[in-house]
This record gives C-alpha cells, sequence and structure tokens, in this order.
C-alpha cells in the first residue's frame, strides 16, 4: 500500500528519495493514533526512524507549510551512540528538508562550543546522546521549555549502557504536556516502567513476530577448532565474498589484533572500538560507504545502531554474551528489506554456549564445518566465469588492440593474464581442520545407568578409540588434572572425546575417540610448543615395573609399591625379626646381669663454699661467670638501698638542655 498524506513537505521528501510503500513499523506508527504517546517495539533496520519522523510532523508543523524562525527546540531525538544520533539527524535532514527545518546535533566527541552557538543561534530540531545533552542542559545551552516532542531511539540499548539517570534527568527538565515517542527492539520490564513513568495512555505498537526470527537474516553455525578463529574468519570472508562485511569482537585487543591480521592478509580493513577519537571513527565509516573498505573489525559498543550501505555479511568471531547482544550484531544486516547472513564461529569447546544462545533466541541456525581451501577455489572458479568485467562494453577505439592482442598472443596466454589480473587481490585461503560433530548424547531410558545421574556421554569402547603419546610422564609431576585441559587445547577437542589416560615415568599414553582423530592428528603436529604428541600403540602392564599408576586406572599394582614380608607355609623365609643383643660386660667389669642404672646424688665441688651470700639454702650454685650473665643489681652511692628508683628531673643544671614533655632533655629552639 502507497504512503498516506502526512504533509505536502514531506510527501515530497518520500518521493524524491523513492519511497513508495511504508514498513510495518511505519504504517503502524501512521494509523491513525493522532497526537498519542507511543510505545513501539520493532526490529532494527525497520526503518523507525522514518517512522518517528513521519509521526512527529502533525505536532510540529500543524497546518503550517514550513517551519516559523528557529528558537527554543520544538523536537528533541536522543539516540545511545555518535554514529547512530549521526545517521538519524541525516535521515531527518533530508525528510525535513523542504519544511526548512534547522537541525543539529549534540553528542560527545565533537566540539561541545560549536554545538553551543548553534543552539543558541535557534533549532528546531535537535538530536544527540544523553551524556552530551544533560550537559548543555546543566550549561544552560539547551532550552526545553518549547519542546513539542521527544523521541527515545533504542531504549533498550541506552538503558544498558547505564543512561537511565541521564535520560531521567533530560525527561523531567522537559514540559509535562510532551509528546513522548520511545522505541526499542524489545519492551522489557525496565522499558515498561520508563513508559509507564514518563509517558501518559501510551499507544502500545508491536511490530515483532516473538514467535519467528528475522526472515531477512539467514544463521549460521560453523565448528572450527579452538585455535584457528583468524583462518576462520579469513576462510568465511573469502567464501561469500560480501561487498561489505563486520566482523565483532569481545574487546578492543581482539579488534587491534584481528584487524592486523587481516590487513597482512589483504583484505581492505578498518576497526572500530571505544578507544578511538570521533575522526577517527568517521574516517572509519566513510570508507566503509564509499567502498575504500570492505570489512570493520568493532566492538559490541562501538558497533550500536549502525547502519551501513550493501552489509550482506555479520561474522561473530567471538560468541556473544547473551541473546540480546547476538540479536544486536545480527541485526546490523538484513535491513530495509535486503538480505544477509549472520555466520556464529563455534569453536568445539564452545558449541554447548552456542546451542543455549540460539535456543533462547528462538533461532534456527545451520551447522556446518568452515570453509574449505578447495571450497573457496571452486568458488572463486563460478565467480571469475560470471565476473561483471564480461558484460562491459569496451571502446571502439580498442579494436585495434584487441586485434593486435588476438594476432599476436595465444588464447591461452590472454586467459592466463586474465585470471592473474582477477586474482592478484584475491587473499590465499587457509587450511582448517573440521573438529566433527561433537558427543552424541545418549537416550535415556528406564533402568539406565545414564538415568540414575552419570555422564550423559557415552563410554568410549575400545574400538572406537586410537591411543597417542605424550613426551610427559611422572618425572615431570603429570596429572590428569592438567594434562586433559592441554590436550583439549593442544588438540582442538573436548575431555568427552577423551577416554584413559594412563601415566609412566617417562610418557604418558591416552585414547581419542576415532570420530576426531585425524583433526587431532593434524592440530598436535602443529602445535608442539607445550608437548610432543604422536599415535601409538595401546600400553600394556609389562612396559614399565609395576604398570600403569593412574586414579583413571582399572586395576593393576601401583609401581614401586612396598610389599609385606611373607612367609612361607613352614614359617621360614623373608626378613627375620628383630631380636636385641644380649648386655656383654665391659673391660673390667664383672660377668654377669648388667647392673641397674642408679643415679648419683649432687655433691659439691671441692673448692665450692658451705653456704652463699646470695642463697640461704646450702650446695645450690651461685651466680654464673663469664661473658652475657646477668649481675644482680646494686644501686648505686646517690641513691637510697633497697630498689631501683623511678627517675626524676633533679632539675636544669647550667649549660644542660631544656627538658622536654616526657622529662626528657630535648632541643634548644632559641
Amino acid at each position: 500500500m502507497p504512503f498516506p498524506a502526512i504533509h505536502p513537505a514531506l510527501d515530497r521528501a518520500l518521493v524524491n528519495k523513492g519511497y513508495a510503500e511504508p514498513t510495518p513499523v511505519q504504517a503502524a506508527v501512521l494509523d491513525g493514533h493522532g497526537e498519542a504517546d507511543m510505545l513501539v517495539s520493532a526490529q532494527t533496520g525497520s526503518g523507525k526512524t522514518v517512522a518517528f519522523g513521519l509521526a512527529a510532523a502533525s505536532t510540529l508543523l500543524g497546518d503550517d507549510e514550513s517551519f516559523g524562525p528557529a528558537d527554543a527546540p520544538l523536537m528533541l531525538a536522543i539516540a545511545p551512540t555518535r554514529e547512530l544520533a549521526l545517521q538519524v539527524s541525516a535521515e531527518l535532514e533530508w525528510l525535513y528538508g523542504e519544511s526548512k527545518a534547522k537541525i543539529t546535533t549534540c553528542v560527545g566527541g565533537m566540539d561541545a562550543r560549536k554545538e553551543a552557538r548553534a543552539l543558541n543561534y535557534g533549532i528546531h530540531i535537535v538530536v544527540g546522546t544523553p551524556g552530551r545533552l544533560k550537559d548543555h542542559i546543566d550549561r544552560g545551552n539547551l532550552d526545553l521549555s518549547a519542546l513539542k516532542v521527544l523521541v527515545l531511539d533504542e531504549a533498550d540499548e541506552m538503558l544498558d549502557m547505564g543512561f537511565r539517570e541521564d535520560l531521567e534527568y533530560i525527561l523531567e527538565q522537559s514540559p509535562a504536556e510532551r509528546r513522548t515517542l520511545l522505541f526499542s527492539a524489545t519492551i522489557a520490564r525496565d522499558i515498561a516502567m520508563l513508559a509507564k513513568r514518563y509517558q501518559r495512555d501510551a499507544v502500545r505498537i508491536d511490530t515483532v513476530d516473538r514467535s519467528q526470527p528475522h526472515s531477512d537474516i539467514e544463521y549460521r553455525a560453523l565448528r572450527i577448532a579452538p585455535n584457528e578463529i583468524e583462518h576462520a574468519v579469513v576462510n568465511v570472508l573469502r567464501f561469500y565474498e560480501a561487498p561489505g562485511a563486520l566482523v565483532f569482537c569481545s574487546t578492543r585487543d581482539s579488534v587491534r589484533h584481528l584487524q592486523s591480521s587481516l590487513l597482512e592478509r589483504g583484505f581492505s580493513t578498518v576497526a572500530l572500538s571505544g578507544e578511538m577519537g570521533q575522526r577517527e571513527r568517521t574516517d572509519a565509516l566513510q570508507a566503509l560507504r564509499d567502498g575504500r573498505a570492505r570489512v570493520c573489525v568493532a566492538t559490541d559498543v562501538a558497533a550500536r545502531g549502525l547502519d551501513l550501505p550493501d552489509l550482506g555479511l555479520v561474522i561473530h568471531a567471538e560468541l556473544p554474551i547473551n541473546k540480546a547482544t547476538m540479536l544486536h550484531r545480527s541485526g546490523r544486516t538484513g535491513r530495509a528489506g535486503k538480505k544477509g547472513t549472520s555466520i556464529l564461529l563455534v569453536p568445539s569447546s564452545r558449541r554447548r554456549k552456542a546451542e543455549m544462545l540460539l535456543g533462547s533466541a528462538g533461532v534456527e541456525a545451520t551447522w556446518a564445518a568452515a570453509p574449505t581451501a578447495d571450497e573457496i577455489l571452486a568458488k572463486d572458479e563460478q565467480r571469475l566465469l560470471a565476473a561483471p568485467i564480461f558484460a562491459e562494453e569496451g571502446n571502439e577505439d580498442d579494436a585495434g588492440l584487441i586485434a593486435k592482442l588476438v594476432a599476436e598472443r595465444t588464447p591461452e596466454d590472454l586467459a592466463r593474464a586474465l585470471l592473474v589480473l582477477l586474482r592478484k587481490d584475491l587473499p590465499a585461503p587457509e587450511d582448517l581442520t573440521d573438529p566433527g560433530q561433537g558427543p552424541q548424547r545418549k537416550p535415556r531410558e528406564a533402568g539406565d545407568a545414564f538415568a540414575a545421574g552419570a555422564s550423559p556421554f557415552e563410554r568410549l569402547q575400545p574400538d572406537q578409540v586410537s591411543w597417542f603419546r605424550m613426551d610427559i610422564g611422572r618425572n615431570r609431576n603429570a596429572d590428569p588434572k592438567w594434562l586433559i585441559p592441554m590436550i583439549c587445547r593442544i588438540g582442538g577437542i573436548t575431555k568427552q572425546q577423551i577416554g584413559s589416560i594412563k601415566t609412566f615415568p617417562e610418557e604418558t599414553r591416552f585414547e581419542i575417540a576415532n570420530t576426531h582423530v585425524e583433526a587431532f592428528r593434524k592440530l598436535a603436529a602443529m602445535n608442539t610448543n607445550e608437548a610432543n604428541i604422536t599415535p601409538s600403540e595401546a600400553p600394556h602392564s609389562g612396559m614399565f615395573k609395576g604398570g600403569a599408576r593412574n586414579r583413571r586406572d582399572e586395576g593393576g599394582e601401583r609401581p614401586y609399591a612396598k610389599k609385606p614380608f611373607r612367609r612361607d607355609e613352614d614359617g621360614e623365609g623373608g626378613r627375620p625379626p628383630f631380636k636385641k643383643k644380649p648386655w656383654q660386660p665391659r673391660e673390667g667389669e664383672a660377668e654377669g646381669e648388667r647392673p641397674a642404672f642408679k643415679k648419683k646424688p649432687y655433691a659439691p665441688r671441692a673448692d665450692a663454699p658451705e653456704s652463699s651470700q646470695f642463697f640461704d639454702k646450702p650446695y645450690e650454685k651461685p651466680f654464673a661467670k663469664g661473658p652475657g650473665a646477668k649481675k644482680p643489681f646494686k644501686p648505686k652511692s646517690d641513691f637510697k638501698a633497697g630498689g631501683k628508683p623511678g627517675f626524676k628531673p633533679a632539675g636544669k643544671p647550667a649549660g644542660a638542655k631544656p627538658f622536654n614533655k616526657a622529662g626528657k632533655p630535648g632541643k634548644r629552639f632559641d
């Protein structure tokens, strides 16, 4: 259905822009709701900016052909990020261009003095971010007394980013009779409470079908090894060859590292992260819009609200933390009716996490292995045969040169030169390993051991495993507690694919499921920094002294265990009991039994006095003599005998230093 008549100036703007039919959210907003407040939930890329611009037209313009002289702003639109605010401003400029509206932006990272001058000269519509708008209100640059319409775009993202206090402050500074339009991807409890507090009888509009995912986005989950994320990103970009691609990472460091790696491989790449200045971010986005860059590596915060042309591919290089983040990431593609693809790179150790994300979001994803080098080369062949260069019309002046080339060169030479020319800017694909489908869950049945709380994975049978050897044994404190994580890290598997582990003095042998043997062998051959892993045969009990010792072993003896002495049936053999030797008299002593030990009584020395001046008891030792011996207290001649007196100052002698508060001589200050 065509657009209804809204306002002559806006109708002309829609026709000039090529808008023939409204999107579902635009049609719902224009469906005769008058001047009411609105609480709208719609998917990203559904035309929300044009929707609230059209909905506010009747309130801002009324029956007037255009805006009058600019003074205090009549409309305020708040967006969560700088990029989204600039996009909203650009959309409103062409929509209200013929109505002579003056529009300005107030966002962080831009010149605040220039924004203040624009506000003081007079403005009709202001678009900004919460923090910068609050700052202008506090400084007296932004007057909201004449405000008629207030729009909150991507309200859920603003609350997630911690702007609740700034939003409430701005809403409380605006007139109570204003019209409030709140747009959000989801209407969570926080959004509903905000709407109830600051809106008046809002009309609830929901254009999101909760039972169906975004129909314009195809989700694919690709199995990869944990240490091949960068190689998988390269192969995905090469396989799809989208005009524009957005690669998401979780941290700024990951963005820098991945962007540098893609640049080295020949991709035209830019980066977006929170640490970049506004000038750098603007230049990066302009490079994507101009086609000078094809890939953008970004964090979640930096890419919020981005609307990039021809963005047909979104790659989750690192899995999102929740379903909302996954939907926001994927929503950057498949916008305005265009088709898009969302790729989740799933390491074998994070498969369960990916399944939970997709299930909670209600998204059906196609699971497959990452594109291989052979598949990419086959795809290149198809694209080369259908290259747009063959459909271009040549210049008539080139006919002579063409005839000369055909005469002097063979068709094979010309074809070879064309292939070299077309392939020179194509980065080489990477060799990847498929970690496999992962462990299969065993169905639970009545009386089954798994129903009683045992592991949900089947125990690996001898014919389902292969043995490998690692050059780490008990001489290097081998223990399954840290061996299992290391094996998983080196071979790109999970602990469910590991069977028995047997440690020996010089090595460790372990089982790997046959479904993952090929991939494990390739990865282990490349990762030799931590340990050398090679195929091996099954260990046997006679390999080492005492057999194997491990908490996973079943049966067997512990090596080097101390065995008890055992006697024969006749009581002979083994170590004899300990017998104490009989007493033998010393030289000069009489034969017979050893006499009982008797302690000699104390006898004083011959030179010791019968009594001491310090003790009343006879025969006690006097004070010790020698270095370090404690001497008895003796009073000095100028003190009374009978005890150690306390310290008492005897007055100030001539020439002495004055006493301080503690009664000790102190420093002079005169």
